[in-house]
């Protein structure tokens, strides 16, 4: 939708998107040091006070007021941060808002915001016969009124190192033109991809599962090119024998797979 395009609408547009952002760190730990150093690493990356930050970046995207923040470290692992937001300090939004483009890395852009928030829970943990860890942050960013919080996904990947991600997409509930008409979405899409600039598009292999007449989005992607030295913790790939470079390779990869596709594999 255009400006030129742009429905006079009966009150406030009050249809909600949401923006679910998951991504995941994959990590070979052989020993147990080796895991307990990688939890800790991870908790100390991206404690709360790092997340806060980066959802007030997220908050100044769409534009929107921070109202109150609650945050929480975890032990033994593991941080939260909810944080409530409201319309930004203008009153129409930018025409750019309709438009599917990466969004800003970042550059502030102002909105038209209703009472909205933005989360982020991580989850460092680590496979029970040990070998394999993981880091999962979960983000959601929902708002109400016209700008998509799709603007924030750019700058919500370039925060995290980030093997595999899904983000999900979706546009709930309806807004009113002068006449009464029901609005279910007020903007085009096509894919969440198109929120992504292409040079991480290069990066990753992704697939999409939509379903367009419900105004929901859904895209997966996992890295292309794979580097041992990306998944080894304190140590690097020229200290290990060629059979267990292999070996960590095929484990690293195994688990990359089953978190991209949904489900548990044999391993063998």
């Amino acid at each position: 939708m255009t400006s030129e395009q742009r429905i006079t609408l009966h009150g406030f547009n009050n249809l909600t998107k949401s923006l679910s952002f998951n991504m995941y760190d994959i990590c070979f730990t052989k020993t147990k040091e080796e895991r307990e150093a990688y939890i800790k690493y991870i908790d100390q990356q991206y404690n709360a006070d790092r997340l806060t930050a980066i959802l007030k970046s997220v908050a100044d995207i769409i534009g929107a007021y921070v109202l109150n923040v609650a945050k929480q470290d975890y032990e033994p692992q593991g941080a939260s941060v909810t944080m409530l937001v409201s319309e930004g300090p203008i009153e129409q939004a930018p025409e750019e808002s309709f438009e599917e483009s990466p969004g800003p890395l970042p550059k502030a852009v102002v909105a038209h915001l209703n009472t909205s928030h933005i989360t982020v829970h991580t989850y460092p943990e680590y496979h029970p016969d040990e070998g394999i860890s993981t880091f999962r942050a979960d983000i959601d960013v929902s708002t109400c009124g016209e700008i998509s919080p799709l603007k924030a996904l750019n700058y919500l990947i370039h925060s995290f190192d980030t093997d595999i991600m899904t983000v999900d997409y979706r546009v709930r509930g309806f807004t009113r033109d002068i006449n009464g008409y029901k609005l279910f979405i007020d903007h085009d899409i096509s894919s969440i991809q198109n929120y992504i600039p292409a040079e991480v598009k290069d990066l990753y292999q992704m697939i999409d599962v939509n379903v367009y007449q419900e105004n929901i989005f859904h895209t997966k992607c996992k890295l292309r090119e794979f580097d041992l030295n990306n998944y080894l913790f304190g140590y690097t790939k020229d200290t290990l024998s060629k059979e267990e470079q292999l070996e960590i390779e095929k484990s690293v990869k195994w688990e990359m797979d089953e978190i991209f596709y949904g489900k548990n594999m044999v391993f063998n």
